[in-house]
């Protein structure tokens, strides 16, 4: 027979490097889908990453989930293909690139020139991919690296030519001129789901300007959070439904909604004259900051119910080349656009200009204070739009730019998600699709440079063609271009021309590419190169069962995916979708390089391993709320559930291999087995049961724990170490085979529970149990409900209950666990269900009897009064009588009390009593300990007789020599002579136990002798001792 090996005894580093080679070099991923080849698909999509950066903590939450639940549904026997994606195109790429070449902006990169600063792009994308494999393979993710999908591979490019030409064809495509929010410094738009992104917080100065009313000494107070855009205001705002007022305050006039006035004003005001916002319409105004010549209609106010009455004064400054809600409601009354700020985000004209416009707001409430226009100065931190990218604070600026009319198929889309599956739920309908309810037009073209680029020609007739494809493209071009070699980036593509089929005249691409989020949207199809080859492969890879990313990804690839899918094919592109939430400190703070609590994930991987830090992730809380990382939970997980699971197989593979045992030798059948044996097996078939249903949920959270709760309290704590005796047996008996084998087959159980979360440790140990190739290879473990018994759980589990009830008495009572007791008291309606285990509460509890008992006033009292930081406001004037009745409550009422079922009434009024409306205190009586927990009642009889504490010291004498033992190295069947010198009592204890003493260390011989030398201390006592193996 061939010996249980031993665990690895090297580094966790050296111990995991060698699994992920073996990985590798056995192609265990490949084998894991070929020996699925038949069975059905399982969908993953992998969203696709940035590496132009250094991996982090957060990626490897994401990778984390995405590997866990893949592996899961490959050893539930699906066919699950997975390949990671590289998102290279788009301003984080560029961004990156430009701060390289000390770049300022978008004249510095056509100055260097497109196609070099492009080749630069493309070489950046890869800078990192080594660091993100790394960290792939380094905690343990089985996913295809070598045959990843990239955006920027033509074959995917080509795909998204296709798409974006069908949008074309179906009428989904036009140029329009909108507020846009635009990027000064990237030189770019943003579409309404990038916004959603780059929400930063900022301190801001904000200002109330009094507007004078033409022709009058009345004054509008208007707020504004952006001091720099008064100078082009043309118009003020009020909602028409609202009451206003004008008030006279400090001697001034004013005009603002009533429901504001005394937050801005305080209470030094008196109102003169109150109306709705519609009679103030078409009231004229003066204008604010004479540095504009403004031709059209102006200042005047305008009525529009988006103007609230929450916050600020109920008048709205309107400078419709800023904001998409002032561009309406000025189209409406026909007012013009006018803009004095330049793409690059300066003035173009005014005392300010060339002056960046987000540096001036200092300078222009100074000049409103010299002129005697400024009301008031407010310091506020609020939320305001920045680049998600570069972190530059945006402007909504009026512009033309390409969009794909997504408000056309909104319902199609709204519909889609409603058969997804979210996890949380309240994601899919709360944040998304909210998100959709309300979802734009979608902002395509970006004007920039490293992209897909927008394959649109335009003649200067008015014509327009959108290519959809490389054969096209060579087709109508009036120079020769090669389908095959052709690179579909900017520059080149920009000079290739075709010959408009109206006017006979030479189209021209335009310059834009597309929004980099239409890139990572069009994976579905692109990653297969559809529909130009794949056909089939393709169908059988849509939709996704699943994928899994961050909260951001609301309103980033979860959007484009499920609007460019429904749009192709009418239904969603992923049918169960688990979002994780922000990664923060221990603190609850944001991790950032900056605030120096950034988790470097390679460090940490190497000195605990990936397993504990994946457990972690996991068990800390849900994956769906934010995780405070805190690496004193990662130390926690190493050493609850490893090093148990470790100790657990250690123990095994010790004692077989000294019986010399083989998997056949246990071989036993189940009606062999004892009572505690059906009860670990029930107690396993209903982890398995009830972690398949939480896996299949997505639930980590409580998959984890069900887990590390069996391995530590019912294997561990309670199975082994109750048969370690069994194990001991010096002839191989039915009773040995048995703990033999419950033992095994749930450890091999376990180590396929934990593989797709932990799956280096279970790698090793299944590997080591079985002999097999992997783990992952492996099914997933089946519930058999024929080994459930539920009547056998509950009394095993009341047993649990009480004894460690009992334990904790002890403890307070500061007896020792060692030290016998002479009673335990237990109440009498427990007695049918778990009397049959009075011996094993002996042996358990170090007590010499069980008594029952019906009545619990011998040997206690109960009291109970009220819970004052709980009841105050419950009761009110009745706490008073709410204590009497408590002081004087029925044993009845006790009952329903503990139960949580008790109704009272007093003075008239009734009351619901929860339990935490009590505080209660349990007395016991002279020469007792009680306690009263989840309804139950223990008592200890505390009394210790000379007896008593006599084999109290021989336990103690026997556990330290047992550790003695294992110090000088003795095997566990090893016997010796034992030699001691020791105080009286300890002497009187050793001659009243002597016999128990020895047979429990293997002693031959056990004398007194004055040379003993290994000093012990035995509870108050000192004792010395000799141990020498017998040969």
């Amino acid at each position: 027979m061939k010996d249980f090996e031993s665990l690895r005894n090297k580094s966790v580093e050296e111990n995991e490097a060698e699994l992920i080679n073996f990985w590798k070099k056995d192609e265990i991923l490949n084998k894991s889908i070929e020996n699925r080849s038949k069975n059905s698909n399982y969908v993953f999509y992998d969203g696709p990453a940035t590496a132009n950066g250094n991996p982090g903590l957060h990626h490897m939450i994401a990778k984390f989930l995405k590997d866990t639940f893949c592996k899961y549904q490959t050893m539930k026997g699906n066919r699950v293909i997975r390949k990671i994606g590289w998102d290279t195109h788009g301003l984080p790429v560029e961004v990156q690139v430009e701060k390289e070449l000390h770049f300022d902006g978008k004249k510095d990169i056509e100055k260097y020139g497109i196609e070099k600063f492009n080749q630069k792009c493309k070489e950046s994308v890869w800078t990192n991919v080594d660091a993100f494999n790394r960290l792939t393979d380094e905690m343990g993710q089985l996913i295809d690296l070598e045959h990843p999908y990239i955006t920027y591979d033509n074959n995917y490019i080509e795909t998204e030519w296709y798409i974006l030409k069908k949008f074309f064809d179906e009428g989904l495509f036009y140029e329009g001129v909108k507020i846009v929010p635009w990027c000064p410094r990237c030189g770019t738009g943003l579409a309404s789901h990038e916004v959603a992104q780059g929400y930063e917080n900022v301190t801001a100065n904000t200002v109330i300007v009094p507007f004078k009313k033409k022709d009058s000494d009345e004054y509008f107070l208007v707020w504004t959070t952006t001091p720099w855009t008064l100078m082009a205001n043309l118009a003020l705002c009020v909602n028409p439904k609202e009451d206003y007022v004008t008030v006279s305050s400090k001697g001034y006039k004013f005009i603002l909604a009533e429901k504001l006035v005394p937050s801005v004003l305080g209470e030094d005001y008196e109102i003169l004259e109150k109306y709705k916002g519609k009679d103030l319409e078409y009231t004229e105004y003066e204008q604010l900051m004479p540095f504009l010549d403004v031709k059209g209609k102006a200042f005047f106010v305008l009525c529009d119910e988006y103007v609230t009455t929450e916050d600020g004064t109920g008048v709205v400054h309107i400078a419709p080349a800023f904001g998409q809600d002032d561009a309406n409601v000025c189209k409406k009354y026909q007012i013009p656009v006018v803009n004095p700020v330049g793409e690059d985000g300066k003035y173009t004209e005014g005392p300010w200009k060339g002056q960046n416009v987000f540096e001036v707001d200092e300078e222009v409430i100074k000049w409103l204070k010299e002129n005697d226009k400024l009301f008031k100065k407010i310091k506020m931190d609020h939320d305001y739009p920045h680049c998600w990218r570069c972190h530059h604070p945006l402007l909504y600026y009026s512009r033309p730019s390409y969009y794909l009319e997504i408000t056309k198929i909104k319902d199609k889309i709204i519909k889609a998600n409603k058969t997804v599956n979210w996890f949380p739920s309240f994601v899919g309908e709360k944040r998304f699709g909210n998100w959709l309810e309300n979802l734009n037009d979608w902002a395509i073209s970006r004007n920039r440079y490293w992209g897909t680029p927008l394959p649109l020609w335009r003649c200067e007739c008015g014509h327009m063609e959108m290519i959809g494809s490389r054969e096209e493209l060579a087709e109508k071009a009036t120079t020769k271009v090669d389908p095959k070699t052709i690179d579909l980036h900017r520059p080149y593509v920009d000079d290739i021309h075709i010959k408009c089929p109206d006017c006979g005249k030479e189209m021209s691409r335009c310059e834009e590419v597309i929004d980099c989020w239409f890139d990572s949207g069009s994976m579905p199809f692109a990653q297969y190169h559809y529909p130009f080859e794949n056909k089939t492969l393709w169908k059988s890879q849509f939709p996704a069962d699943f994928i899994s990313e961050g909260i951001d990804q609301t309103r980033g690839w979860f959007y484009s995916l499920i609007v460019i899918s429904v749009f192709l094919t009418g239904k969603s592109p992923y049918k169960n979708v688990l979002v994780n939430e922000l990664l923060l400190d221990k603190n609850g703070q944001k991790m950032h390089k900056s605030k120096g609590n950034s988790i470097e994930p390679f460090s940490l991987i190497h000195k605990y391993g990936a397993d504990p830090i994946r457990w972690y992730i996991a068990y800390a809380s849900p994956v769906w709320t934010p995780l405070k990382f805190d690496e004193d939970g990662v130390k926690e997980a190493n050493s609850k559930l490893f090093s148990t699971l470790k100790n657990t197989y250690t123990f095994f593979a010790m004692y077989a291999n000294a019986d010399k045992l083989s998997t056949e030798d246990f071989d036993i059948s189940n009606d062999k087995l004892e009572q505690i044996d059906y009860w670990l097996l029930s107690k396993y078939n209903n982890l398995v049961k009830n972690v398949t249903n939480y896996m299949d949920k997505y639930d980590l959270n409580k998959t984890v724990h069900l887990i590390q709760d069996f391995v530590c309290d019912d294997l561990s704590n309670w199975y082994i170490r109750r048969n370690r005796r069994r194990f001991w047996e010096s002839e191989l008996t039915d009773s040995k085979k048995a703990v033999y084998k419950t033992t095994y087959d749930v450890l091999v159980g376990v180590c396929k529970l934990i593989a797709p979360i932990s799956p280096f440790l279970s790698e090793e140990i299944y590997q080591k149990l079985t002999g097999e190739e992997s783990v992952h290879l492996a099914d997933y473990p089946v519930c058999d409900d024929k080994l459930i018994d539920e009547k056998l759980e509950e009394k095993m589990d009341l047993v649990i209950e009480l004894i460690s009830y009992t334990r904790n008495i002890r403890e307070e009572a500061k007896i020792k666990v060692r030290q016998p007791i002479k009673e335990v008291i237990f109440e009498e309606k427990y007695k049918e269900l778990v009397g049959e285990f009075e011996g094993l509460f002996k042996e358990e509890l170090n007590v010499k009897e069980v008594n029952w008992t019906k009545d619990l006033s011998k040997y206690l009292t109960v009291s109970y009064k009220p819970n004052f930081k709980e009841v105050g406001k419950v009761f009110g004037s009745n706490i008073k009588a709410f204590g009497e009745y408590l002081n004087n409550i029925s044993e009845e009422d006790s009952k329903k009390l503990e139960s949580g079922k008790l109704t009272i009434k007093l003075n008239d009024t009734e009351y619901n009593v929860d339990s935490s409306y009590v505080l209660k205190t349990v007395n016991a009586v002279d020469g007792y300990k009680a306690v009263m927990l989840n309804y139950k009642t223990v008592i200890i009889n505390t009394t210790l007789d000379q007896d008593l504490i006599n084999e109290g010291l021989a336990r103690e004498i026997v556990s330290k020599v047992q550790n003695l033992r294992k110090t000088s190295g003795f095997d566990i069947s090893d016997r010796i002579d034992m030699k001691y010198n020791a105080p009286k009592e300890i002497k009187d204890a050793i001659n009243e136990f002597k016999d128990y003493i020895m047979d429990e260390v293997l002693a031959l011989t056990l004398t007194e002798d004055e040379s003993a030398s290994e000093e012990l201390k035995i509870n108050d006592y000192s004792m010395k001792v000799s141990i020498k193996q017998v040969k």
